[in-house]
Parts: structure tokens; C-alpha cells; sequence
């Protein structure tokens, strides 16, 4: 029987959990990125077209502060992530995919049957006679 060392060893050398970690990581950077700009870019635009400031926006209730515009300023940072996340990556991703899957399929076969034109059984395309209903038919090969 392995002992738990090996078998956590074995679990940690396992491909998937390291690609995770990977993911993981590159996702926590990824989420910087795209907070500082948001927060230090488009943010201060929006400010400036609106003249306001969204971070100070925040009123009072029986002594507790809600902090309405540190919100907004979440809502417009998820909103922002989440379009570039789908124009940059699962787009493009989505479009690579379908060019792949495009490539793979094949032509469709040319058809070797056709419908007779008195009973419209499924008949070959060279036949002279239907073979239902024995009318003659002009062959199509």
C-alpha cells in the first residue's frame, strides 16, 4: 500500500493540477491588468465626461456609509472585463475553432439516388425502370 507521501506526491506531479495552477495565476495577473486599467484609465474618463467622481459617491443611513460609487466602480470593471475577455480571447478563440472544424468536415458525397417522378421512390441515378412501380425514366449518369 502507498503511503500518503507518494500518494500526494503523485497528486501534485499530476499534469492537470499544475496547468490549473498555471491558469490560476495567469488570471490573477490578468485580473491586475485589467483593474488598473479600468480603475486608472477609464474610470477618470468616464469622470470627465460626467464631471464626477464614482469612488467618493456614498451616502448615509442610521450612522452606517454605503459606498455606492465604489460599486459602480466594480460593476464597470466587471463589465469591462468581461468584454474584453470575450473580444479578445473567446472570439477569436471561437472563430480559430470553427476554421478548424471547417477543415475537418468533409464534402458532402454526391447523391446516387433520386426520386422517381411517377411514385417518387428512391431509385439510382443511371436507372432506365423504377423499380416500384416499373415506369421508364430517363438515367441521370
Amino acid at each position: 500500500m502507498a503511503s500518503v507521501r507518494e500518494d500526494f506526491g503523485k497528486f501534485i506531479r499530476r499534469g492537470d493540477l499544475i496547468t490549473l495552477a498555471v491558469a490560476f495565476m495567469m488570471g490573477a495577473a490578468f485580473n491586475a491588468l485589467i483593474t488598473a486599467l479600468v480603475t486608472d484609465l477609464f474610470n477618470p474618463l468616464i469622470g470627465v465626461a460626467g464631471h464626477v467622481d464614482f469612488s467618493q459617491w456614498t451616502f448615509k443611513l442610521n450612522g452606517s456609509t454605503f459606498s455606492q460609487g465604489l460599486f459602480l466602480n466594480q460593476l464597470i470593471s466587471f463589465l469591462i472585463i468581461t468584454l474584453v475577455v470575450f473580444f479578445l480571447i473567446a472570439l477569436p478563440y471561437q472563430r480559430y475553432m470553427d476554421r478548424q472544424a471547417a477543415k475537418k468536415a468533409t464534402p458532402a458525397a454526391a447523391p446516387t439516388t433520386r426520386a422517381c417522378p411517377e411514385c417518387l421512390t428512391q431509385i439510382p441515378l443511371a436507372a432506365k425502370r423504377c423499380s416500384a412501380c416499373a415506369s421508364p425514366v430517363t438515367p441521370m449518369a
